[in-house]
């Protein structure tokens, strides 16, 4: 019986192009091709037989009369026409794919400004006028960019989804992660929940960006907000058993004991062996309802009516604006006030106080009495409130912004005004006003002050404060381990700690380190990552702290794009196309791979001019 022997692969044989079938066959190697230099075909196996059958069957009656130097001029020639068409090809097709590469840029631009898709025409027709006047030359290349307001929106899509993609290799590899939400209704009514990751890896970097943005159509009950986060978790391919905090706004179907959110979750954990999660309510949050016990209605309900007054009505308004005009005010304006900014009524009753005279002079013109502004207890009523509402407003600012170390939340900022409270409880009591510029003012210029009155005010902000914050204050001893491990008293942290914890304290040199990376969030991951093995349980202790939320400050600035966004002019704005833009918009830490995205491209010319 017989045996076909295998039969050799072409690729086997390594076989080479050789120089000499230049001159002798037309041809040249073109990525790793013998291409034709008369008729432009390829063959593709680089056997001499194939080239010669080619050239005798199909060019050897019309070059064989080329001889010596003529022949070599022919194919020297022949060489360079397809050398210059392949240029052409080759620049045609870079200039293609630049064209598709800006329309993702100026795409992201249009998303990050919150400009509506339809804005992408307009922006091209302003490129073609500017390359008209600048380089006319070059008018082509705008033309061919593709930015009709389909193709942007479907650009930003593309981008939206890469970045989501990114962020869910990312969470792969997170060690722990946390959640933050929050809930708000956008212009049509619809219900959108926030969802915002806070992830760190091996190498302690933290990944913080919007998971998920999901619309809620029916009721916003604990049980389909859990839901939504359930999905939102299982769609990124996150495990459960690495959940270790949840931050909310402290609403009712969030903290709820039995049915709410955070029992649902904390429910699930169970069921998935994990540790319980820290349950968080927003700093941000409590701050501001702490503000609220500052009462003082009879200063409040006048300036709000007498800046309603000013505003509500265009032609007052208007003479108002006219009047500070006339005396060269520094201001140009009341403001107004809105219940829901957080820094609202401290700007509003500093304009008002700095515009008090001219407001007076303004209302005495037979508009509107008020008796208020020739009392001086009212005046150094509405001064004090200005001062401590300026000092709130500064601490309100300082738990704002992205990236925030809970610890330096929690402690450095609420503690430290704690203490500057009872520090301005004693001296308003004995009548120093180093820090109340604005009453000390008044005084200066012979207003009677009560300081009891305004201690016993302090005194209740002082306890609204020593009242709220019980969640930062059950992990007080994590968080502190966590700020100064260096300082902290070895007996207070838990057993299995303790022989670590003193090894690191007994460290010289990891402790000059910290030192230098106190309360930073980039210098505290670096000091981590060069923690030696040896602290394997306080690695996980710290890595745990370091993804914490400590307010859902990022829900509410998405909330705020989200109205800026979706607002009466761009009301029909589908959900998917809403989520797409605010993740292109916000995202921080991941960039989009516009350059990946090019290759599965094609350039399209929209409005050919």
């Amino acid at each position: 019986m017989s045996h076909s022997k295998p039969k050799r692969k072409v690729d086997d044989e390594h076989r080479q192009f050789q120089e000499r079938w230049t001159l002798q066959y037309f041809f040249v190697e073109f990525n790793g091709n013998a291409t034709c230099l008369i008729c432009k075909e390829k063959v593709a196996v680089l056997k001499e037989y194939n080239l010669k059958r080619h050239y005798s069957t199909k060019h050897g009656e019309q070059y064989e009369k080329y001889q010596a130097d003529e022949r070599e001029k022919t194919a020297m020639k022949l060489k360079r026409e397809l050398t210059s068409q392949q240029s052409l090809f080759h620049k045609a097709k870079k200039d293609a794919d630049a064209a598709v590469e800006a329309s993702y840029v100026v795409s992201e631009l249009i998303a990050k400004a919150g400009k509506p898709f339809t804005e992408g025409p307009f922006m091209k027709d302003c490129m073609l006028k500017v390359a008209e006047i600048l380089c006319p030359e070059k008018k082509g290349l705008f033309n061919n960019l593709s930015l009709s307001a389909n193709t942007v929106a479907e650009r930003i899509s593309e981008l939206s989804s890469d970045i989501y993609d990114q962020l869910r290799g990312k969470a792969r590899v997170f060690t722990a992660y946390s959640v933050a939400l929050d809930e708000s209704t956008d212009k049509t009514d619809i219900a959108q929940l926030a969802i915002f990751i806070r992830g760190i890896n091996e190498q302690f970097e933290v990944t913080e960006e919007l998971l998920s943005l999901c619309p809620m159509h029916g009721r916003t009950t604990a049980n389909a907000i859990f839901q939504q986060l359930c999905d939102a978790i299982e769609r990124a391919g996150l495990p459960w058993n690495r959940l270790v905090g949840i931050t909310t706004d402290g609403a009712p179907s969030m903290t709820g004991k039995k049915n709410g959110l955070v029992a649902l979750v904390q429910r699930k954990l169970e069921e998935e062996n994990a540790n319980p999660a820290v349950v968080l309510h927003c700093i941000i949050h409590q701050q501001a309802l702490c503000s609220k016990c500052l009462k003082y209605e009879h200063v409040m309900s006048v300036v709000l009516k007498c800046v309603n007054y000013i505003r509500s009505r265009g032609l007052q308004h208007r003479q108002f604006q006219a009047f500070l005009a006339e005396i060269e005010s520094t201001y140009g304006d009341v403001l107004y006030f809105t219940e829901v900014r957080w820094l609202s009524r401290g700007n509003v009753l500093k304009r008002f106080f700095d515009l008090r005279a001219e407001v007076k002079r303004f209302m005495e013109d037979g508009r509107m009495d008020v008796p208020e502004f020739d009392d001086p207890k009212w005046v150094m009523d509405l001064a004090f409130l200005v001062d401590i509402t300026q000092e709130l407003n500064i601490l309100n600012l300082k738990l704002q912004g992205p990236g925030q170390l809970i610890t330096a939340a929690a402690y450095e900022s609420v503690k430290a005004f704690s203490t500057k409270l009872r520090l301005w409880k004693t001296q308003i009591s004995a009548k120093n006003l180093s820090h109340f510029t604005t009453c000390r003012s008044l005084v200066e210029q012979g207003t009677g002050f009560s300081g009891d009155e305004y201690a016993s005010a302090i005194d209740n902000l002082l306890e609204e404060f020593d009242q709220r914050f019980a969640d930062f204050k059950s992990h007080r001893d994590t968080f502190q381990l966590f700020a100064d491990p260096f300082s902290t008293d070895v007996e207070s942290v838990p057993s299995v700690l303790q022989m670590e914890l003193i090894d690191l304290q007994c460290n010289s040199e990891l402790k000059t380190k910290f030192r230098e990376a106190q309360g930073k969030a980039d210098k505290t991951g670096q000091f981590l990552r060069e923690l030696p093995p040896c602290y394997p349980e306080l690695s996980k202790v710290f890595s745990r702290v370091m993804c914490l939320f400590g307010s859902t400050y990022l829900c509410e600035k998405l909330f705020s794009t989200m109205n800026f966004n979706k607002c009466k002019y761009r009301s029909r704005l589908s959900d998917a196309h809403l989520e797409a833009v605010l993740r292109v918009s916000t995202v921080t830490s991941i960039r989009a791979n516009v350059a990946q995205l090019c290759e599965q491209k094609r350039c399209q010319v929209s409005g050919k001019k």
